[in-house]
């Protein structure tokens, strides 16, 4: 997928005329998204050595 359609489709998102608020979202979704299988990954190493 081109990167100009990448942009067309995340114009909606963001009233700043590009894909700016989509990729900070997307970023944050991220960030949230390795801190809980992080989490994940450290209680289940918890739960082992019991």
């Amino acid at each position: 997928m081109p990167s100009e359609s990448l942009t067309v489709l995340a114009s909606p998102i963001s009233g700043e005329g590009g894909p700016g608020l989509f990729l900070r979202i997307v970023l944050i979704a991220a960030v949230v998204g390795v801190v809980l299988l992080a989490w994940a990954i450290a209680k289940a190493g918890r739960d082992n050595d019991r």
